[in-house]
């Protein structure tokens, strides 16, 4: 059948068991054929060519966006690129052509990025159209290395590979990211090679403005929905599990067998995503199946996410959180019965471009909860102007997700298994059909209520 997979930055790096237990597990012959690989860079290459996703260390990126001398880290970039094509020669990459590749694309790249520094430096532009520009540059140099590489290896082991690089990097014409996919797939027999595509697209609405790093997963789904696979497949180092094996111990959790959409949009949004929201939106609109899968543990089949999987047992399926929030809590006594101030407070958030995870209300107070990274002191500073007292404070998030637990009594016993700890619940809610109940603590607590909740649930 036709898959369309794709290999994450930190599966990439391991290529030898990728090749091992992706490609070549339990297939020979024409059952290597017939699969579509998007491919991430590999691991920590994005983080140089931008910025570190979790600490926000700068890359090559914001050299040129704070205006400073890029091409040293540029050519750093070339000895590091090189550096791992060289740990890949014992698994039959062609090293100089590898090391031929990356330095003329870096060094194309180079007078792309010297032409939008000099308009930069004129002053008669928009700034952030030029440094969107750089960034979708930057960006592409990472897959097409990595995808460069796995083909050469699969190449040279005798392997039929078709390299498809979407990066666009010589090609002028203008393409939306749908019709590059289209036009760069639509020679290809798919039965007689192993399709290895580039996670960056290139098109005109600029993926790393509609998407930042989550493109390439967009990529993966665009494909699947192009070519209408009977599956699409995401490998990652790890199993989707009921909760973190590294703090409930891998005897405590196992992976999740089934669930749904929905549940993958929960996860999603509090920071543990199964795939990027708006690359599972298509997915799920076309009835397209995805299975998640362990690169590590190749016979074991994973999680599959359907449209209309439900639980046929009334139970708690992932325990989940994060450390990462605020809550921000908005007190005025003129609130009560008064008609629009939840909406006047969203209209700030919508003009400092914050979004929110978690919401509640009461008479004369509105507590909502955004990521750290959104938190910005010009927006407190606005809802001051506007109302009595606003308090914010750091704060941890655990929630309780899945298909089907609307029962009775499952509030009380969550409530109970944190109480049993010492843990103060300091805020918690749901929706109507109780998909994801969250709960708001201190963050010390974090670890031991994670522990707690699954102990009791899972």
């Amino acid at each position: 059948m036709l898959t369309v997979e794709k290999i994450g930055g930190t599966s990439m790096t391991a290529l030898n068991d990728v090749i091992k237990n992706i490609i070549l597990f339990e297939r020979t012959g024409e059952q290597l054929y017939n699969r579509i690989f998007v491919v991430s860079a590999f691991s920590g290459v994005t983080n140089l060519l931008l910025e570190d996703k979790k600490t926000g260390e700068p890359g090559v990126y914001h050299k040129l966006a704070n205006y400073k001398d890029f091409h040293k880290p540029l050519k750093a970039l070339i000895v590091k690129l090189k550096q791992i094509n060289k740990s890949y020669e014992s698994l039959g990459l062609d090293i100089a052509e590898a090391d031929k590749f990356i330095e003329q694309r870096i060094n194309d790249a180079k007078t792309y990025l010297e032409n939008l520094a000099n308009i930069l430096a004129s002053g008669y532009v928009s700034k952030d159209g030029i440094l969107q520009a750089a960034r979708e540059i930057l960006a592409s140099i990472g897959e097409s290395h990595s995808a460069f590489n796995f083909t050469n290896i699969l190449q040279n082991m005798g392997i039929n590979a078709t390299f498809v690089d979407l990066s666009g990097f010589h090609d002028p014409r203008s393409f939306t990211i749908d019709q590059r996919i289209k036009k760069d797939l639509q020679h290809i027999d798919f039965k007689s090679t192993i399709t290895i595509v580039t996670g960056y697209t290139k098109g005109t609405e600029g993926i790393m403005r509609e998407f930042d790093r989550g493109y390439s997963e967009v990529t993966f789904s665009k494909i699947a929905v192009a070519v209408k696979p009977q599956e699409a497949i995401i490998h990652k180092e790890y199993h989707l599990c009921t909760a973190d094996p590294e703090l409930v111990g891998v005897d405590n959790c196992f992976p999740v067998g089934n669930t749904n959409y929905d549940v993958a949009d929960q996860l999603a949004d509090v920071g543990m995503e199964a795939i990027h929201p708006k690359a599972s939106k298509p997915l799920e609109i076309n009835n397209i199946d995805l299975r998640i899968k362990n690169t590590f543990q190749p016979e074991h089949p994973g999680t599959l996410i359907t449209r209309e999987y439900f639980c046929d047992k009334k139970r708690v399926e992932i325990i989940t959180g994060t450390e990462r929030v605020i809550m921000i809590d908005i007190y005025d006594p003129s609130m009560v019965g008064n008609v629009g101030t939840d909406f006047h407070i969203m209209q700030l958030f919508y003009k400092f471009g914050v979004s929110y995870t978690f919401k509640a209300t009461s008479a004369n107070s509105i507590s909502i909860v955004i990521w750290d990274k959104d938190f910005n002191k010009k927006l407190i500073q606005e809802l001051e102007n506007d109302y009595e007292k606003v308090t914010v404070e750091k704060m941890a998030m655990v929630c309780l997700i899945g298909s089907n637990m609307d029962q009775p009594g499952l509030l009380a016993r969550s409530a109970t298994a944190l109480a049993q700890k010492g843990i103060n619940i300091k805020s918690c809610g749901f929706a109507l059909r109780k998909v994801n109940i969250q709960f708001l603590i201190a963050r010390e607590d974090f670890k031991e209520a994670i522990k707690a909740l699954n102990k009791v649930m899972i």
